[in-house]
């Protein structure tokens, strides 16, 4: 099988005829009464049937306005979102309606323009200043809807660009880096100052009225095998930046993924876009427990991504550079606490894969710095045990998809607001 190219995009953009005959196809479901499935399934709630009417007639403005009152980053979400477990999984035509293809095509439009019309109008300023650490999915968003709400509003980044793990951690076929500068150019246009490459630290804030934490995650799970110091030994998140960044590493023939997670999906795939022949994602447990997505394990099986499973490293192989990996087969035990079963080895067991790269991709690690604070965080509204310090994101939920982030940055944002005017 020949590898897609590293940049060939997941959901490719539709043509100005492909989207209004996809549009029609749209039966508009949903009433006073109840929403339309799609439109139910959205955490960001965007009005899906009354966007898609308005390309079916061709108003794109019309379209972006509508999903981007929702949700500010709607043109990342458009290439990001698993839509097939939420809007286009809950489609009630057997060939679902392409939402996310359709969402993409108005929102790239109202991007392209380079005007910031389709944005909500600023409510008058309130006086009150908000700093948000992160400028990721949700410390975007959360910023832009306390600017719409009048507040004056920092986001703080230690990157260089905006967009956090969709510019550095989400694979570069579903998006490289566009949209992300002309949302944030729009985010702007509300007033939100962005100060990138710039570390602050809380206690540097003590002069605004509030603090949104939407720091993320942070480094890959410290999970250690004898070896993994070998050369062409990475962590998922520095393999996935280096592609996003432009210096993706050589690979060699043979390439072990290790862990079950959509991260290891997107790592899969990327090594065979990169001309890897032979890549094999390895997960102690069955296909049945795998975290990732399903239709993303089907999708990296398309791309000739091999699995082999009930199989849990040992050691890593090699002398100057890592050569394969000692692997034990496992067995399935009973529920741990995740209420999966918990994997088991079997006794000598030990088997051997080549490997000339070796990307480990089992999860990431809660910001220490941050640990304490975060772990009083109310889901619903953010609030921590400091009253005037909020948090959202993958910071609190643990690592989810970006438009639950857009939900959770939302509700945060309305919380803050509250608390702000009952001052």
């Amino acid at each position: 099988m020949i590898a897609p190219a590293l940049t060939e995009e997941l959901r490719p953009p539709l043509s100005d005829q492909e989207s209004l005959l996809e549009a029609d196809r749209c039966l508009c479901c949903g009433g006073p009464y109840a929403p339309a499935p799609c439109s139910a399934t959205c955490p960001a709630g965007i009005d899906v049937p009354g966007f898609v009417a308005a390309l079916a007639v061709g108003d794109r403005v019309g379209a972006a306005k509508t999903i981007f009152a929702e949700n500010l980053l709607g043109g990342s979400c458009a290439r990001v979102c698993p839509v097939e477990v939420l809007c286009e999984g809950a489609c009630v035509l057997p060939d679902p309606i392409a939402i996310a293809a359709l969402q993409r095509h108005a929102t790239d439009a109202a991007l392209l323009a380079g005007e910031p019309s389709f944005l909500r109008r600023r409510d008058p300023a309130t006086g009150r200043s908000v700093a948000v650490i992160g400028a990721g999915p949700a410390g975007l968003v959360c910023a832009g809807e306390l600017a719409t709400l009048g507040h004056a509003v920092t986001v703080y980044d230690e990157h260089p660009e905006p967009g956090g793990l969709v510019r550095y951690a989400i694979a570069p076929y579903r998006e490289q880096r566009e949209p992300l500068p002309a949302e944030a150019h729009a985010l702007g246009a509300l007033g939100v100052e962005l100060r990138l490459g710039e570390h602050v630290a809380l206690e540097e804030l003590d002069g605004v009225d509030a603090i949104f934490l939407a720091v993320g995650l942070g480094d890959d799970a410290d999970v250690r095998y004898p070896g993994d110091d070998l050369p062409g030994v990475w962590e998922s998140l520095p393999f996935i930046a280096a592609l996003k960044t432009g210096v993706p590493p050589r690979l060699g023939e043979d390439v072990v993924v290790v862990g079950g997670g959509n991260t290891a999906i997107d790592v899969a795939c990327e090594a065979r876009r990169l001309g890897a022949p032979r890549v094999t994602l390895v997960y102690r447990r069955t296909r049945r427990e795998m975290p990732a997505y399903a239709h993303e394990v089907d999708e990296a099986e398309a791309e000739g991504v091999e699995f082999r499973f009930l199989a849990d490293p040992v050691r890593l192989l090699g002398t100057h550079h890592v050569e394969g990996v000692e692997l034990r087969a496992m067995q399935l035990g009973e529920p741990d606490e995740s209420g999966r079963r918990r994997p088991q080895p079997v006794p000598g067991s030990e088997f051997a894969l080549r490997a000339d790269t070796v990307v480990k991709a089992i999860g990431q690690r809660v910001r220490p710095e941050f640990a304490a604070l975060l772990a009083t965080a109310d889901p619903e509204t953010g609030r921590t045990a400091d009253p005037r310090i909020f948090a959202g994101g993958d910071a609190v939920n643990g690592g989810s998809s970006v438009v639950e982030a857009v939900r959770e940055a939302k509700r945060a944002a309305d919380a803050i607001d509250g608390w702000l005017r009952c001052r």
